[in-house]
């Protein structure tokens, strides 16, 4: 009977452990939802301004839900900018020089990503490039293709069909925008835990040796995942593209940042072997949320820069704080609460809390002042 006992207490607790990815982006969340309470209550929450940060967010989306999955094979992709930016150039082109219908142009979009996708996997595969370095090389490879096509032109004014991909709204429901990228989300949802590939991506993560052993085909696998990373740069290069309703060679120099920001601070480990679908659609609105909070308070970017890292910095160390488990490996997150330093840690992270917080109210103070100078 008492083993019975125990061992409920066990898959309670083992139950537990996988919500905590969520505490936080959620812990977060809430105390970013107080500041603004206290700071800007008029402007901040106002439906005018959750719709527009709805619509931020969902440009993350998709690339989330992929980057998802990619981290879980303990993988990275940095090229996922470049690829958004010169599938858009293509799609522009393809509309507005040679006359494409914009289903075919947001199709071949789409379907250029993917195969820079399967160009990063191949690389990554067959020529044993680390993700990082592989990666990071084509980045500056896509990146200088969008160049050489753009020649600094700004493509602009795209059919209305691709501008509501980008900020459009379904009348009496939600913008098309949030539409594409919770779908996406619920469909890397059911990849993730329903599928193959899903399951294949956590057995890779957790030891690839082990999985190759077992008869999973590692390399394959891998480059399925990046294949799926590829198309959805290639959708948000779209979803961009109508939301500005223009596009250059330079745009979306930071979507990577933002994107693996997003994915970690959601609860999926760098290390491979977990991960976690709604815990990314967390930490985009999280992110999505703080650009949008500090614009509200007027704060020049050069403190949004300062701030949005140190919130990124806080977010990551706290996550992996609440996922430390104690020394041998027992007793889950109220067992690593208790360490020594685990204690030491979370004094840390409280400074640091403390320090984004004064980030935020000294930046405050600065935008209101340059604004009664003016």
């Amino acid at each position: 009977m008492n083993d019975t006992t125990v061992e409920r207490g066990l898959n309670a607790r083992e139950k537990l452990d996988k919500y905590l990815a969520l505490l936080g982006p959620m812990a977060m969340i809430a105390a970013l939802l107080l500041l603004m309470l206290m700071l800007e209550p008029a402007r901040y929450f106002r439906v005018s301004n959750f719709d527009i940060i709805l619509k931020d967010a969902a440009l993350y989306m998709p690339m989330a839900m992929a980057m998802t999955l990619v981290i879980t094979t303990r993988g990275i992709d940095l090229s996922i900018g470049s690829v958004a930016a010169l599938t858009a150039i293509i799609m522009g082109y393809m509309v507005k020089s040679y006359g494409f219908p914009w289903w075919v142009a947001v199709s071949m979009a789409i379907s250029l990503g993917a195969l820079c996708g399967l160009i990063n996997g191949l690389i990554i595969t067959k020529l044993r490039v680390p993700d990082l370095i592989g990666t990071l090389a084509m980045d500056l490879a896509y990146r200088g293709f969008a160049l050489v096509l753009a020649k600094g032109v700004v493509l602009s004014r795209f059919p209305e069909e691709i501008v509501a991909i980008g900020r459009g709204s379904i009348p009496g429901f939600l913008p098309i925008p949030v539409v594409i990228g919770l779908v996406t989300i619920v469909a890397g949802y059911i990849i993730y835990t329903r599928t193959r590939l899903g399951r294949y991506a956590i057995a890779i993560g957790s030891n690839p040796e082990a999985a190759e052993l077992t008869g999973v085909p590692v390399n394959r696998y891998k480059v399925y995942v990046y294949v799926l990373m590829g198309a959805m740069a290639g959708l948000a290069g779209v979803m961009l593209a109508g939301k500005l309703n223009a596009i250059q060679a330079t745009s979306a120099p930071f979507f990577n940042l933002h994107v693996i920001a997003a994915v970690v601070v959601g609860g999926t480990s760098l290390f491979g072997g977990r991960g976690s679908m709604i815990g990314s659609l967390a930490g985009v609105l999280l992110l999505a949320m703080m650009i949008n909070a500090l614009v509200t308070l007027r704060i020049e970017f050069f403190w949004q820069s300062v701030a949005s890292g140190a919130v990124i910095i806080f977010s990551v160390a706290f996550y992996t704080w609440i996922q430390m488990k104690d020394r041998d490996g027992q007793g889950g997150f109220m067992a690593a609460l208790k360490t020594p330093e685990n204690k030491h840690l979370g004094r840390f992270l409280l400074i640091m809390a403390v320090i984004i917080g004064a980030l935020f109210i000294l930046g405050w103070l600065l935008a209101g002042e340059t604004t009664a100078v003016r």
